[in-house]
């Protein structure tokens, strides 16, 4: 459950003040400041109105960067990609990655939020399972959620609309490689077994993640990342280096030649913004001044 969670948010010691979602990044020879605002997939857009200086970081740049261009992914060519690394190799089956008890056990949880027969499933990747199943079980235990609105989108948007350029740090492939061909298949397996076999645990653990976020307490969310169950569960060595440290390192190779261009808002998963790696420490690191903003 916490790499499934881990791929929806991306958590990772944060710098000082870490009741902040809006970061403003100055000096080193900007001419004008930038800003990065960590999302949540799973928060409702009102979060932005309870941010004052949102507007702010809105009027003072001219472009708006992302994760991807999420109108990217909508692409036909991106969602034949995304189509094609959602299936399992020819001779595989769901099934084959399970014992019965599991099968059976992951059968029941599908049935139960996705409404259909998990042998209507038996060519999809168990990561493309867990993240529908993810979907679908937040619309039913999450009051106001709506897969079909997102903060990443609503900032690209009004940037489309004003004229300002919108670009991505990655690309949609990268983020179609992450969500489905991160880990080898039985990882993915035993991922979705954690998930399936304790719905409960995981709606639990995803609300207190969205109250954190929703409090702007990126230690608070950190805490909860960092929780252990000591099995199979808990992320393996790599996994989250490989989710969040070497996306920073990158992306932070990249932004001080697109904030040189131009003033951009930066809007990107909260849990790429704190910790030793993250993105603030990374940026403070090369020398920029980090400022919170309310």
């Amino acid at each position: 459950m916490k790499k499934l969670l881990g791929i929806l948010l991306c958590i990772s010691f944060a710098l000082s003040a870490n009741a902040q979602l809006l970061w403003k990044i100055s000096g080193k020879g900007l001419e004008k400041p930038s800003y990065i605002f960590g999302t949540y997939h799973l928060s409702p857009l009102s979060i932005k109105d309870s941010i004052a200086a949102m507007p702010q970081a809105m009027n003072e740049t001219s472009q708006v960067y992302g994760e991807i261009v999420m109108a990217d992914l909508m692409q036909p060519a991106a969602m034949q990609s995304m189509q094609q690394q959602m299936m399992l190799p020819k001779d595989t089956t769901l099934q084959s990655l399970f014992t019965s008890e599991q099968y059976e056990e992951i059968g029941k949880a599908v049935k139960e939020n996705m409404m259909v027969d998990i042998a209507m499933l038996a060519r999809l990747k168990p990561a493309a399972i867990s993240q529908q199943l993810t979907v679908l079980i937040f619309m039913k235990h999450t009051p106001g959620f709506n897969p079909q609105t997102s903060l990443d989108a609503y900032f690209q948007q009004q940037a489309g609309q004003q004229g300002k350029k919108v670009g991505g740090l990655e690309t949609a492939q990268s983020q179609i490689d992450i969500l489905f061909n991160n880990q080898p298949l039985r990882r993915q397996a035993t991922l979705l077994y954690c998930m399936a076999s304790d719905i409960e645990k995981s709606v639990d653990q995803s609300k207190r993640l969205i109250l954190a976020y929703e409090k702007q307490d990126l230690d608070a969310m950190l805490q909860l990342m960092e929780e252990r169950d000591g099995n199979s569960c808990d992320p393996l060595p790599g996994e989250m280096e490989a989710l969040l440290d070497n996306r920073n390192k990158a992306w932070v190779e990249k932004m001080p030649s697109i904030m040189t261009e131009a003033p951009t808002l930066f809007v990107v998963g909260a849990g790429h913004l704190p910790g030793s790696n993250g993105v603030l420490n990374l940026l403070k690191g090369q020398g920029y001044t980090i400022e919170a903003m309310k």
